[in-house]
């Protein structure tokens, strides 16, 4: 027997298969959909200011990337880290704060270690940690998120500075005369176009060393050589660089830089808008949830669709 049961395309109408009938006073059928929303996540936490008097790099901030199912109509709370402040007087860098969506925390970057005018201090830890001061060691970066800093080893004459660690890889040592890079950023595709995220800052050096420069992607370079002093490099905003170690030249201590404020991005594939929040794009097949400041991720309600039963 032949059948004919779903008319929907236009009338949203089910019509009984030839021969048959539904049951008695069973007049519309519903059918729900996207009841849950499948996203990808980038988090990446603020990052560490460098330290300041030949001082280390700050450590990235920590990154995470990951895929979670958001069900329809819930409000999903964003918040994003930012970036440790500089320092100066030879003081150790400052921590960058945390970023994160329910369930998923990415530390914020450890502060270089400062010079502090004599035996300098070692790196905090972090997501990524920060580079060491002679004579001590880099701080710790977070299994999953980042790397550990630079160690400095070596004293007299440069005090090299340990560069900080990166998502993509560790922090330099510091060797006379080279203070340490930073370590490399991971790269994303998420946001649609391939970026270097969590570079770690350059350790800096003393007078008639050469500072290490930033890792890949917003990593704050340490400051340039010559004999006066100077301040590490900021690692560039929204994407958890470290700030670079400070220079000291013939007079003062110079100052580290502060690191680069995290980011977070959410994006899920289909030619429909599922949620709002954050500054929105449509790269090829995807919508792009970006978000450089605190927010809210709210996936849109189920969609709830009725069709007539037709006897």
């Amino acid at each position: 027997m032949a059948i004919e049961f779903l008319k929907a395309d236009n009338n949203k109408q089910f019509v009984r298969p030839k021969g048959r009938t539904f049951p008695v006073g069973l007049s519309t059928y519903t059918v729900t959909t996207n009841t849950t929303v499948s996203v990808d996540y980038l988090v990446v936490a603020g990052g560490g200011s460098g330290g300041a008097d030949r001082g280390g790099g700050g450590g990235a901030g920590g990154m995470r990337t990951g895929t979670l199912t958001a069900p329809a109509s819930t409000a999903y709370t964003v918040t994003v880290g930012g970036g440790g402040p500089g320092v100066s007087g030879g003081s150790t860098g400052n921590d960058g704060s945390s970023s994160s969506i329910p369930g998923v925390t990415a530390t914020g970057g450890g502060g270089g270690g400062g010079g502090g005018g004599g035996p300098g201090a070692a790196g905090r830890s972090g997501g990524s940690g920060g580079g060491g001061v002679p004579p001590n060691s880099g701080g710790s970066g977070t299994p999953g998120q980042g790397n550990n800093g630079g160690a400095a080893p070596s004293g007299s004459p440069n005090y090299a500075a340990g560069g900080g660690g990166g998502a993509g890889a560790a922090g330099a040592n510091g060797s006379n005369p080279l203070g340490g890079n930073g370590g490399s950023g991971s790269s994303s595709p998420i946001s649609g176009t391939p970026t270097f995220y969590a570079g770690g800052g350059g350790g800096g050096t003393y007078q008639g060393g050469t500072p290490g420069s930033g890792g890949a992607c917003g990593g704050g370079a340490a400051g340039p050589g010559g004999g006066d002093s100077t301040s590490g490099t900021p690692g560039t905003p929204n994407t958890g660089g470290g700030g670079g170690g400070g220079y000291t030249g013939g007079g003062g201590q110079g100052p580290g830089a502060s690191g680069g404020k995290g980011i977070v991005i959410i994006r899920y594939a289909g030619a429909t808008q599922l949620a709002t929040g954050g500054t929105i794009t449509t790269p090829s097949g995807y919508y792009v949830h970006t978000f450089t400041g605190d927010g809210t991720f709210t996936t849109n309600a189920a969609t709830v669709e009725n069709f007539q039963i037709i006897n």
